[in-house]
């Protein structure tokens, strides 16, 4: 505990004196004036928020940073009393209301060192030898769990499984190093062994505990080297101390209970964790057994067989009028994006029955209840032969359609409106895909990896089973509440997930070949734009207006950009999606006006962009 408590005191006085020293960065205009910071945390308690706002005052993070201080030059002093025990207590509790109020300057060596001052202040005042082993065993298992969960996370990245990681790691700005990245790009073969070496330092960790506790010494001493490395190289200083801090008792836990100085250690905690976590399994299991029933029933609507054999779940208002248009225009088709839901549309399709227009939203195969029967290799062009069947079989015949799609959904109704042909009254383009993004746009083209990636590794843990550990989106909270809990069901469901790899694998391979130009459409289009999506990346804006001019002169013809919005809000967020259906709402009534008068649509003016 002694070695522990000052290992990790030397990260918390490092920490707060880094504090004190850039304290304008709490001032107004600073990266964590709380003034801003503080939206962050609008959706706690009041007391939480009261609680929080008083520990963001300066004054009072001026004092406490002093007394952070304190507390850490006493703890590195000679002595074993129980005092000792209430300064790692409040430097852990402090740590802990400091944390929220700079997320600017703190990082997981904070995290650390709060876990073991807290662990080791408890244990200095437990009143049993068994509960300080208890406790100690706590800060061992979490040591092992960070390195090897931390390892299997690398392992499913593709550039650590390859060896490129190291080179790539080194030529960021933010944790790179000029001289080792040049190091790494002349020696290749050693870059490659050192990462590799790096994924099997973590993933193994737990190894030091086989062979009665003599792999322990060289096991730690790699990992306290890899984190010196990392503060060199890196700039990762705290990590050395605040992670080594847990090393004296994973060497305790370790070492075999025959040697002298581990004489009666209580090693329940282990076994009594196991039995937890075998019981947190079993319980993760039944919710995503529930969740999968949840997500795959479907009482309303109806399901369409496509010619792939896909059996897609659509849900919507469109009854069997009479053939051709009828008083409420043409039937409104929501196609959703990459790894979301028809849940996203919530307000949209709200605004459209107090508008009194028809519509239809679908899962794409292998989303919610929709099933993917298609035996050959998924193509985009099998989620567009999709739209197309669903529409020649839910939609009346005769009755022309607007296609609403977000994302890769606005792709796909391009593509589907250019074989649906005269069926097609209008495309709504919401935040859409372009087939050239990814050449077009360098930004987006160099995320495109880390995309994949962040979809398997969710799809992966989702099948595992820990999806009760994800939390709820913000988007979710944002949609009517009648809608949330199926939406988070089918969202953490893995089904979705592995759909939306499928997905954005062959769109990636699509959008990689696409050498263009853009089909011709004889149809009405409005494009609305994300603010974010176009301030982020003004190409796409130049790419949405592509997507506008792909559509033949005569035909009414709109964009416009959503102010404040980003990609997932101008769906889920009511402010932002109000808007977009105004928009939306305003258009149809443009464009189909003239029809329910009984007149033939003379051609509309297109309109200034």
């Amino acid at each position: 505990m002694g070695a522990s408590e000052r290992l990790s005191a030397v990260t918390s006085l490092l920490s707060s004196l880094e504090h004190l020293t850039t304290r304008r960065q709490n001032r107004p205009g600073g990266l964590n004036d709380w003034a801003i910071a503080k939206h962050g945390h609008a959706r706690h308690g009041r007391p939480l928020r009261r609680l929080l706002d008083a520990v963001a005052d300066e004054r009072t993070t001026l004092a406490l940073h002093s007394a952070r201080v304190t507390a850490s030059a006493a703890l590195l002093l000679p002595g074993d009393g129980r005092w000792r025990g209430a300064a790692n207590l409040f430097l852990g509790v402090s740590g802990a209301l400091l944390y929220p109020t700079h997320r600017y300057g703190t990082d997981g060596s904070d995290q650390a060192s709060g876990l073991v001052q807290t662990a080791t202040g408890l244990a200095r005042l437990a009143p049993s030898p068994q509960a300080q082993d208890a406790l100690m065993w706590y800060v061992a298992l979490q040591s092992n769990l960070s390195y090897l969960v931390s390892g299997w996370i690398k392992l499913l990245g593709r550039d650590w499984r390859t060896g490129a990681a190291l080179t790539g790691v080194m030529r960021t700005r933010t944790y790179g190093h000029e001289h080792i990245w040049r190091l790494t790009r002349r020696h290749p073969r050693s870059a490659r062994a050192v990462a590799h070496g790096v994924l099997a330092l973590e993933c193994l960790f737990p190894v030091l505990y086989l062979k009665g506790g003599r792999l322990t010494r060289p096991v730690l001493g790699s990992v306290a080297a890899f984190h010196v490395a990392n503060g060199f190289v890196m700039g990762l200083g705290r990590f050395v101390p605040a992670f080594a801090a847990m090393h004296p008792m994973v060497a305790y836990t370790s070492t075999p209970r025959s040697h002298p100085a581990v004489a009666g250690r209580d090693d329940r905690m282990p076994g009594t964790l196991g039995l937890l976590f075998a019981g947190a399994a079993v319980t993760a299991a039944a919710l995503a057994v529930h969740r999968r029933l949840r997500t795959t029933d479907h009482p309303y609507g109806g399901t369409v067989t496509t010619r792939h054999g896909n059996e897609l779940s659509h849900d919507g208002t469109i009854t069997g009028q009479a053939a051709g248009q009828d008083a409420a225009g043409p039937a409104v088709v929501f196609v959703h994006g990459l790894g979301a839901l028809p849940a996203h549309f919530s307000w949209y399709t709200r605004a459209l029955n107090a508008n009194g227009r028809q519509w239809l939203a679908y899962s794409r195969a292998g989303y919610g209840p929709s099933r993917r029967r298609a035996e050959t290799g998924h193509h985009l062009d099998e989620s567009v032969d999709d739209l197309v069947d669903l529409i020649g079989a839910a939609v009346p015949r005769g009755r022309q359609v607007t296609l609403v799609g977000h994302s890769l959904g606005g792709e796909i109704s391009r593509r589907a409106a250019a074989r649906l042909g005269a069926r097609v009254h209008s495309v709504v383009y919401v935040d859409s895909s372009h087939p050239e993004q990814l050449n077009r746009s360098g930004q987006q083209g160099r995320n495109a990896q880390h995309v994949e990636e962040m979809i398997r590794m969710t799809s992966v843990s989702l099948r595992m089973g820990l999806g009760f550990l994800m939390q709820t989106p913000e988007w979710v909270m944002n949609l009517p509440a009648t809608v949330r809990g199926r939406a988070m069901a089918e969202y953490a469901d893995p089904r979705v997930w592995t759909a939306a790899l499928r997905e954005w694998r062959s769109a990636e391979r699509d959008f990689r070949s696409f050498d263009g130009p853009l089909d011709p459409l004889d149809a009405h289009a409005l494009v609305l734009s994300a603010q974010h999506t176009v301030d982020r990346d003004p190409e796409h804006l130049l790419m949405h207006r592509d997507l506008a001019d792909a559509h033949l002169p005569g035909r009414t013809v709109r964009t416009a950009v959503i102010e404040g919005a980003d990609h997932d809000g101008i769906l889920t967020d009511p402010h932002f999606a109000g808007e977009a259906v105004r928009h939306i709402l305003a258009f149809l009534d443009d464009t189909t006006a003239p029809a329910t008068a009984g007149q033939h649509p003379a051609p509309a003016e297109q309109e200034a962009r």
